[in-house]
Formats: structure tokens, C-alpha cells, sequence
């Protein structure tokens, strides 16, 4: 730094690259990872350095699901997602509209509409996704991925956020823990499968029973599954690994009216990260998913879409990080129907 002034070498100190990835970030040119063409231009923007955009005044839309715009009301990650998309255009000079997913998706895409490319936010099919991949422009999928790898997209990296939750509630003692999941999606799937690997990575039988599933991301739906669960009879299982930090609510729920404690008795884990995690009693651990960046690294992906021409798709997963609070501890009491060996 010379004078006060902050210089492009300044730039690759600070983020620990070359000077000429530096340069290739800030003449928006294509070949840098998306991950540390983020970090560059949040430094940039950090430390005061004017960027250039080559794609200052173009138009992307944001294109969400039904089941999106439902999760915007119900647990804000849609808007913590949306929050990092337009703090990303308004560093690049881009215009962000939104809109919601037509009934007949093919007229979700409208010729006329301005559109540099669209970002799409959570589709309800592959059949969407392959009909996103031949409309003419960049489409980047956020929150899902592509199977067939036409699209790039950007999501949390589920599957082993997944293990490494259940790695620390193993850390604890916990050998029975139960999965409570809304099944459906490719990406809740993802989870469900992270906490699989996990426990046969540590010798243990994934039992199936232990998979316990709901109808929609409702906590009294989550609640009336555990009250079900406990009226079996003795309550097996000494921990609650939720793929949504709603279920995982209700699941605390639950377990106060049923006179089990958390964490002496059962320990709970959520998954997002959301800020009512901290409000609630115990204070609810999560997976934290960095759900601004995921916004942000969208509109980078387009970005590059637009000023890099033809380019092999990327997918694109962010890591997660354990909030460890209040509702996980160590094992205390055993199940009722443990068994040695047997998770």
C-alpha cells in the first residue's frame, strides 16, 4: 500500500494468490476459481478498490420454485440466498429481478424479457433443469445441481456436512441417532446419505428405522412424528440428526412436552444454520450453511457465463461449518433398545 492507495499487490497479499489472478478477477476474465474470485473482489470491495464489470447493466433473473418462495416464509434461507444475490450485483452494476415459476415452466423464460441469464433457485424436477439447459442463454442452477453436468451450479456441500454432523454426535457417545428428513429433493438426499456414510465409516449398521420421515418442513410435523415415535415404547435412540433446522425445532418441541430432556436425555441437531437456531431452548447446534455466499457465487458463475463464452459447466459446493450450542451433549442415558454394534 503506497500512500494510502491500495494497489493490486495489496490485493494478492491480502487474499494470498498471485498478482495475476488479481488481475484476471478484476478484468473479469474467465479462468479463476470461483471460490477465490469471490474472495478477491469481497477484499476489493473490504478495502475500497474500484473494480470494473463487464457486465455492468445487464439483467439477470432470479427464477424461483414454489417450494422456494414456501421456504422464504417458513425459514428465511431463501431470503439469506436473495440477500447475497443482490449485494453481488450491486458490486458488478447488474439488475436483479425476480420471479416466480410459471405453472407451464416453459413460459417461465420469456424472449423479450431483457434477460442476460437467469439464476434458477431450487427447481422441482430434472425435467426443469434439462428444459433450462437448451433456452439459448446462461442459466446457473442455486441450491441444486445438475445431474448431466449441462449447467453449472452452486449449493452447500450436503452430503458431507452430513458426515461431519454425525461425526461430532459420535464424538459424543452417540451411537443410536435418529435421521428426521423431509424426503424428495436431490439435495435432502444428499444428507440423508452423509449421515449413512458416517455411521458404516465407523463400523456401525445404518438401520433403517432410524430414518424417520415427514410430509412437509413443518415443526409440528416433525413434532407429531417424535410423539409418535416415543409412543412405540422404549425410545431407542439418543439423538436427533434433522435435515432442516425447522424439523429440528419441532423435534425440541416434542421432546419437552414428552418430558425428555436435551441434551441429558436426547441431543438434537439442526441443519441451515438459521438465526432462530440461537433463540430457542437449548440453544439449537446446526449445520451452518453460508447461505449468502451461495447467492453471491451465483451471480459469479453467471457472471462468467456471460463474459467467458462457452465453458465446461461447474459445480460448484460451499463447506458448512458445526454452530455447536446447547442441545448436543454427551451420551447420558442408553436407549432403551440399544444394541452393541448396531446404530
Amino acid at each position: 500500500m503506497s500512500n494510502g492507495r491500495i494497489r493490486m499487490e495489496d490485493l494478492a497479499a491480502r487474499c494470498g494468490v498471485s498478482v495475476a489472478t488479481v488481475s484476471r478477477v478484476l478484468a473479469d476474465k474467465p479462468g479463476v476459481r470461483a471460490d477465490l474470485r469471490a474472495q478477491v473482489r469481497d477484499m476489493a470491495a473490504t478495502l475500497g478498490y474500484a473494480m470494473s464489470s463487464g457486465v455492468a447493466g445487464k439483467t439477470a433473473v432470479l427464477v424461483a420454485s414454489r417450494a422456494a418462495m414456501v421456504d422464504a416464509a417458513r425459514s428465511q434461507f431463501t431470503l439469506h440466498v436473495l440477500e447475497g444475490m443482490q449485494n453481488r450485483a450491486a458490486a458488478l452494476g447488474m439488475n436483479l429481478e425476480t420471479r416466480t415459476m410459471a405453472d407451464d415452466f416453459s413460459d417461465t423464460f420469456q424472449s423479450g424479457d431483457g434477460a442476460a441469464g437467469y439464476l434458477l433457485l431450487t427447481p422441482d424436477s430434472d425435467a426443469q433443469i434439462a428444459f433450462a439447459a437448451d433456452i439459448g442463454k446462461p442459466v446457473i442452477l442455486v441450491n441444486v445441481d445438475d445431474p448431466m453436468m449441462r449447467l453449472s451450479s452452486v449449493a452447500p456441500c450436503n452430503r458431507t456436512a452430513a458426515d461431519r454432523a454425525t461425526d461430532h454426535l459420535i464424538r459424543q457417545g452417540h451411537r443410536r441417532i435418529l435421521f428426521l428428513t423431509r424426503p424428495g429433493r436431490r439435495t435432502i438426499e444428499r444428507r440423508r446419505e452423509g449421515w449413512a456414510d458416517r455411521i458404516a465409516a465407523e463400523g456401525l449398521s445404518p438401520d433403517p428405522d432410524l430414518v424417520l420421515e415427514v410430509d412437509d418442513w413443518r415443526p409440528e410435523l416433525a413434532a407429531q412424528a417424535i410423539h409418535a415415535r416415543l409412543a412405540r415404547g422404549a425410545r431407542d435412540f439418543t439423538a436427533i440428526l434433522a435435515a432442516g433446522d425447522s424439523l429440528a425445532i419441532g423435534a425440541l418441541i416434542a421432546l419437552a412436552e414428552a418430558g425428555v430432556s436435551v441434551p441429558d436425555d436426547v441431543s438434537v441437531m439442526g441443519f441451515d444454520g438459521l438465526p432462530q437456531c440461537a433463540l430457542q431452548s437449548p440453544a439449537l447446534s446446526s449445520v451452518e450453511i453460508p447461505m449468502g455466499a451461495i447467492g453471491a457465487l451465483a451471480l459469479d458463475l453467471l457472471r462468467d457465463s456471460l463474459i467467458g463464452g462457452e465453458t465446461p459447466a461447474r459445480r460448484v459446493e460451499l463447506a458448512c461449518r458445526i454452530v455447536d450450542r446447547a442441545s448436543v451433549g454427551p451420551v447420558r442415558t442408553l436407549p432403551g433398545a440399544a444394541l452393541k454394534g448396531v446404530v
